[in-house]
C-alpha cells in the first residue's frame, strides 16, 4: 500500500503558537512533530512506500525526516510554486499505478486504515473520502450521501443560513484511483475538495463518503492545535480507534432529544429540547459514542417517507452542530407490525427485528462499531426503550420527558431515572468515570 502526504502548507494561522520559521509538518503534538505521528500511523497500518510533497520549507521538513528509520520507503517531492492540494498531487501521475491513501499535512489521525482501503475497493469508485460528525460543521465542507455512502453533493463553505445539513464533515483523508490523475489540470493550482470532487461529481465518477467515529482532526488553528494535544496527553486518540471496544450512550429520539409529538412527520413539527445539546455535547466530551436508536413507524403506514425520516434527522444534525455538539451514528426501524391500513407500505408491515424492544438497532451498532454494550447505556422515555437497553445488556435511564415510562406498554423497569437527557447522561457518564 502507497501513502502520499500533503506537508506543503504554510500554517500561517499556527504561525503565532509554532513560530514563523517552523512549518506545518512540523508543529509539535506530545513531543514529536505531526508528520512523525502521521508516518507511524502509515507504518503500523502497512503502508510501505510514502510520497512526502513538499511546499513552504520544505528543506526543514525533508532534514527532519532523514535523521530516522521509519519502516517505510520516503520519497519527496518539492513545489517549486504552491499548487493546491489537488495540484501537488499531480506530480505523482507516473508515479502511482495503483489506489493510494492521501492524508492532508495537518491532520492528526488514528483510524483502521486498511478497513477503509477494504471499504473503497468493495465500493469501486474513483475516490473514497473519509467523513464524520465534528463540533465546527459551519466552517467545513460537507457531503450529502445515499444509504450505500455514494457520494451526492458536496456542501461548501460558506454556508447560508438556513441551511439544513447531515453533519458529514470531509476530513482530508483519501482513497484514490490513479484514474485521479486524469481530472487535476497541469500547471494550474488547483484544490482537491474545492475544484476536483466537484468535477468528480460532474464527470458522474463515482465517489464514495466513508463514515467513521475514529480520531481524525486537523490542527489547523491554535485552539484546534491545543485541543489535539490535549487529547493526545489523555490518550483520546488512540482509544477512539475501531480495533479498540467502544462504549456508547444509546438515545431514543422523540421524547427525549426533541419534544414528543403525536405521530411526528413533518420537520416543522420538529422542536428540539433547549437541553438536548448540551447532553449530546457531554457525550461527545467523553468515549462514548452518542448513537440515536429510533422506532419511526410512520414510514410504515404511509404517513411519510424515508427522505421526509432523513430530512428531519438532518434538522436535528443542524440544530446540535450549530451549538457544538454531534450524534455519531443513528439507526432508524421503518417496520410496522400491524397490517390492514390504507395508505401503508405493505413492504415494510412486517415482524422485524430492529424495531424495540428488540435490541436488533443496538446489535447492529456494536456489530459497525465494536461496542462493548455492557458498558453501554439506553436513555429513553418509554418502556419499548428500556426493554430493549435490557434486551442488548445495556444499562438503562429513564427520563421524565416525552411519555415518561408512562406507555405502560412493557415490563421494563429502568437501573435509573433521570429527569430528562441532560441528567440521564450526567448519570450515565458519572457512574463510569
Amino acid at each position: 500500500m502507497k501513502a502520499v502526504i500533503l506537508a506543503g502548507g504554510k500554517g500561517t494561522r499556527l504561525a503565532p503558537v509554532v513560530g514563523p520559521n517552523t512549518p506545518k509538518a512540523l508543529a509539535i503534538i506530545g513531543g514529536a512533530p505531526i508528520i512523525e505521528h502521521q508516518l507511524r500511523f502509515l507504518q503500523e497500518n502497512g503502508v510501505r512506500e510514502v510520497w512526502v510533497l513538499l511546499g513552504h520549507l520544505g528543506s526543514a521538513v525533508q532534514r527532519f525526516l532523514e535523521q530516522k528509520e521509519w519502516g517505510v520507503v520516503l520519497h519527496y517531492k518539492q513545489e517549486k510554486q504552491p499548487r493546491g492540494t489537488a495540484g501537488a498531487l499531480r506530480q505523482l501521475q507516473n508515479e502511482i499505478q495503483e489506489d493510494f491513501l492521501v492524508l492532508a499535512g495537518d491532520v492528526m489521525v488514528n483510524f483502521d486504515a486498511q478497513r477503509f482501503l477494504r471499504w473503497h475497493k468493495e465500493k469501486g469508485g474513483i475516490l473514497s473520502v473519509v467523513v464524520h460528525p465534528n463540533d465546527h460543521p459551519l466552517d467545513s465542507d460537507l457531503v450529502e450521501v445515499d444509504e450505500q455512502g455514494k457520494v451526492l453533493s458536496l456542501l461548501q463553505r460558506p454556508h447560508p443560513d438556513d441551511l439544513i445539513f447531515r453533519n458529514l464533515s470531509i476530513a482530508a483523508v483519501y482513497v484514490c484511483s490513479p484514474k485521479i490523475f486524469a481530472y487535476i489540470p497541469d500547471a494550474e493550482k488547483t484544490d482537491m475538495e474545492r475544484d476536483i470532487l466537484p468535477q468528480l461529481l460532474q464527470a458522474r465518477e463515482s465517489m464514495y463518503a466513508y463514515t467513521t467515529p475514529e480520531y481524525i482532526k486537523d490542527m489547523g488553528t491554535p485552539e484546534r492545535l491545543e485541543q489535539v494535544r490535549r487529547d493526545y496527553a489523555s490518550g483520546k486518540i488512540v482509544r477512539l480507534n475501531l480495533t479498540n471496544e467502544r462504549r456508547a450512550i444509546f438515545l431514543d429520539r422523540d421524547g427525549v432529544l426533541n419534544e414528543e409529538v403525536d405521530q411526528l412527520s413533518k420537520i416543522e413539527d420538529f422542536k428540539m429540547y433547549d437541553f438536548a445539546a448540551e447532553a449530546v455535547k457531554k457525550i461527545n466530551d467523553t468515549d462514548f459514542m452518542a448513537i440515536i436508536v429510533s422506532n419511526q413507524p410512520m414510514v410504515a403506514k404511509g404517513f411519510m417517507s424515508e427522505k421526509d425520516a432523513q430530512e428531519i434527522q438532518k434538522k436535528l444534525e443542524t440544530e446540535l452542530g450549530k451549538k457544538g455538539a454531534k450524534i455519531d451514528a443513528a439507526y432508524y426501524c421503518f417496520h410496522h407490525p400491524e397490517k390492514g391500513f390504507e395508505g401503508e407500505r405493505k413492504e415494510l408491515k412486517i415482524e422485524c427485528e430492529c424495531r424495540k424492544p428488540k435490541p436488533g438497532l443496538l446489535l447492529r451498532a456494536q456489530k459497525d462499531f465494536n461496542l462493548n454494550l455492557h458498558e453501554s447505556y439506553m436513555v429513553g422515555d418509554q418502556t419499548a426503550d428500556i426493554l430493549a437497553g435490557k434486551n442488548a445488556g445495556c444499562k438503562t435511564v429513564l427520563v421524565q420527558t416525552g411519555y415518561a415510562g408512562e406507555d405502560a406498554k412493557y415490563e421494563a423497569k429502568p437501573d435509573f431515572t433521570a429527569a430528562n437527557v441532560l441528567a440521564a447522561v450526567e448519570t450515565a457518564t458519572s457512574l463510569s468515570r
